[in-house]
């Protein structure tokens, strides 16, 4: 068994005037490159919720006004969803739904969808005493909800939970497949470190998500493998900085690349309300930006980068079957190769071999959850100097999954 999220380790970054010469737009670099502009003219995601398993969001700042609905707390039933002492739900949301409330505010790819904030993590060491029973019960609990995408930007790495607690995943992805839902999940930051396979990104029928940079190559940091079923934007990424710290800070994860890949879902999702997530996930897999060379599905961008504007704005695509999860039936059709479903304990001792997929050229090899830097700080006049970046660390049996 796993012991719960002790402690989220905020490291901060440094702290930078208000003022500054270019804006969150410029800094959102991927929206451009997305061509949301674009896409927005045609659809912004209204109608759809995400789900959103992590530690709460703050349905008060102002992005996210009107934006996130009652939601509920599956570790510390009595403080409800709406509080996020540690900020990553509440920066994942942004992500997803933010209305760039101002010149200086994060706009979501999606900003009319809702976000359904479902806890999984407890705000401190006693909150709790195991985080896998939360997570599967939140599955189950999105799975019966309005939601239709359900976000996990977080990693149970396999050496933490045993059989038992993969199976217990693994039959909540199920049930919420068979309602229609479409799941998606960080594959974890260890690329460098271990290159560890997390769960529930590793559960059949879930689309890990890797990280890729403005480079479009794969970060070093994303974990690769045959979880990988897609990649997403997840370097020098914008969000709220956590911890109390006011501002913006620049991130990297595959946390953020979760989020941007699960409203590039609910951008396709709004323009065919009456598709299945096995669908939207087919039509997500079928438009990616495949890699340049290596075999489909790469270990380490899957079946390519997200490109919800070839759905959005291109002709008509084809959803294919609505009860047929591609994922699984890719898996079922492919010739043997290690498993990575729930019953599986995968050795992923060694690294991974060398990417017929150009990595990163400019990666800076860190390993560990969202790297920040403060880009801009309301009220600040000072400059102060902390160490590293937002690390959200676990300890081997000891406290909680990565995100």
């Amino acid at each position: 068994m796993v012991s719960a999220l002790g402690a989220l380790l905020l490291l901060g970054g440094a702290v930078a005037p208000a003022a500054s010469a270019d804006t969150m737009r410029d800094r959102q670099w991927y929206l451009d490159r997305m061509q949301a502009p674009a896409m927005w003219k045609v659809s912004t995601g209204k109608g759809i919720t995400v789900a959103l398993l992590d530690t709460g969001v703050i349905p008060s700042v102002p992005e996210l006004t009107g934006k996130v609905l009652m939601g509920k707390n599956f570790m510390e039933p009595e403080r409800g969803a709406h509080k996020d002492k540690n900020g990553h739900g509440t920066a994942m949301a942004m992500l997803i739904a933010g209305n760039g409330a101002s010149d200086q505010g994060v706009k979501g790819l999606a900003p009319d969808a809702r976000i359904l904030p479902l806890t999984v993590f407890g705000s401190s060491k006693e909150s709790g005493t195991n985080s896998v029973p939360a997570l599967t019960e939140a599955i189950r609990y999105a799975a019966d909800s309005d939601a239709q995408i359900i976000n996990m930007s977080l990693a149970f790495e396999y050496y933490i939970i045993d059989a038992k607690e993969r199976e217990q995943i693994q039959q909540a992805v199920d049930y919420a497949i068979e309602r229609g839902k479409l799941l998606l999940a960080g594959t974890g930051n260890s690329g460098t470190k271990g290159n560890d396979v997390g769960y529930p990104a590793a559960s059949l029928g879930v689309a890990g998500i890797s990280a890729i940079d403005q480079t479009l190559h794969v970060t070093k940091f994303s974990v690769s493998g045959p979880q990988v079923a897609l990649a997403a934007p997840g370097k020098d990424i914008p969000i709220l900085c956590g911890g109390g710290m006011a501002g913006y800070c620049k991130s990297w994860g595959t946390s953020q690349a979760t989020a941007i890949a699960s409203a590039s879902a609910a951008l396709i999702w709004s323009m065919h309300p009456d598709w299945t997530g096995n669908q939207v996930l087919r039509v997500l897999m079928n438009t990616a930006g495949k890699p340049a060379k290596g075999k489909i599905p790469s270990r380490y961008l899957g079946y390519g980068a997200v490109r919800p504007r070839f759905a959005v704005l291109g002709g008509k695509v084809e959803p294919g079957p609505p009860d047929v999860n591609p994922l699984v039936a890719a898996r079922a059709t492919a010739s043997p190769s290690p498993s990575v479903s729930a019953s599986a304990s995968p050795s992923t001792s060694k690294k991974p071999e060398p990417s017929a997929t150009p990595a990163a050229k400019d990666e800076d090899g860190q390993g560990g959850g969202t790297d920040t830097t403060v880009w801009i700080v309301v009220g600040a006049v000072a400059a102060v100097i902390v160490v590293g970046g937002a690390v959200f660390l676990m300890r081997r049996r000891s406290a909680g999954p990565r995100y």
